[in-house]
């Protein structure tokens, strides 16, 4: 599995030290654009089975990080790594003698990962939290909901993946970009809510145009305007539409045969609530199925809300390959996809390696 591997980051040897949420969502990353990622995990670790596709594309390497010969086997291969990602607390790999210091030390072309929630300083560093916490401080939270209601946690794709795994992503193949010119590795500290904070930096720049509100349910992209929002159909099913510009509002409009004079105010929050019941009113009165055969396609910027399990029979979705099966097990295709040199998806391994073995093999590329 080592050295067949075809994609963009062909070559490239990364070891991941087993945790939860986005580390191994970015070695899943690693992996399928064609990366060797090496998995240290704990002796006894549940098995993994081909339902963990999170897990899949990695060799399998059982460690006693805390027995000489299991930190010993780890600095060999983190000696012939060009990466190395880690997700616990603060300290916790200084303990193992895995820190930064001997890993450099060891290899000092190193880049080395670590992903955290709080980050490696402040007040709040070692105390536990989970990406609900993270987008909470960050303030992405207090932004997401309807006006009237509590704040509503977008699952963990904000915090975790989105804040946390592709800063991670990005933050590592960065760091090895510069390596190549500097020969220097270093270390990198990702946390959650660095990456949230900045994902929130357009919301920033409209607060300093006066554009937005800090306010949730408020705004143009927050639900808040009726054109941009999803309503519920006759079947139960729901659509969204984003017509925001004024162009596409228009087509909007003139397919679901509405007065254009009723939204002449459409950008005045006054109006909203009386927009917003006129539409829900009209698409109440046909199913999703209708209003996809009626809008979709046209420059109504209009989808259907669909469920995870109906993703992948949706044409478009189907015509693009977006889902693929590994191991019979349904999951979205790599992305993002690269034409000359694309990503593949690999089975999950159970396997456990000599990470003696892995060693040699490094070093000898």
């Amino acid at each position: 599995m080592g050295n067949d591997r075809t994609g963009p980051l062909s070559g490239l040897r990364v070891v991941e030290f087993a945790g939860i949420g986005p580390v191994p969502f970015a070695a899943m990353l690693f992996a399928d654009m064609g990366a060797d990622v090496v998995r240290v995990t704990r002796p006894r670790a549940p098995a993994l089975d081909k339902r963990d596709i999170v897990e899949r594309g990695r060799r399998l390497v059982e460690l006693d990080l805390k027995s000489a010969s299991g930190l010993g086997s780890a600095l060999g291969l983190i000696e012939h790594a060009d990466a190395l990602v880690e997700g616990f607390r603060p300290g916790v790999m200084e303990r193992l003698g895995l820190g930064p210091e001997p890993a450099l030390e060891r290899n000092p072309r190193l880049v080395y990962g670590r992903m955290t929630g709080w980050g490696q300083t402040g007040p709040l560093a070692h105390a536990a939290g989970h990406d609900i916490d993270y987008i909470a401080l960050s303030g992405a939270l207090h932004a997401i909901g309807e006006r009237r209601g509590p704040p509503v946690p977008p699952l963990n794709l904000l915090g975790d993946f989105g804040g946390g795994t592709m800063y991670l992503v990005v933050g590592v193949l960065a760091a090895l970009l510069e390596s190549q010119r500097s020969g220097r590795g270093q270390v990198i500290d990702c946390a959650i809510v660095d990456g949230v904070a900045s994902l929130t930096t357009f919301i920033y720049a409209a607060l300093a145009h006066g554009t937005w509100r800090d306010r949730r349910g408020s705004n143009l992209l927050d639900g808040g305007a009726p054109f941009y929002a999803t309503y519920a159909c006759a079947d139960g099913g729901h659509i969204a539409v984003g017509a925001l510009e004024p162009q596409f509002h228009d087509v909007l409009i003139e397919k679901l045969g509405l007065d254009p004079e009723a939204f002449s105010d459409r950008l005045n929050p006054e109006s909203w609530p009386r927009l917003r019941r006129l539409l829900q009113d009209t698409f109440a009165q046909r199913t999703r199925r209708e209003w996809c055969d009626l809008l979709e396609g046209s420059d109504a910027c209009f989808a259907p809300v669909l469920g995870l399990t109906e993703v992948a029979a949706h044409p478009h979705m189907a015509a693009r390959g977006v889902m693929a099966s590994l191991d019979g097990v349904a999951c979205p295709a790599p992305a993002p996809r690269f034409l000359r040199t694309p990503s593949a998806l690999r089975p999950v391994q159970a396997e456990n390696h000599d990470p003696a073995v892995i060693a040699r093999e490094w070093s000898a590329r």
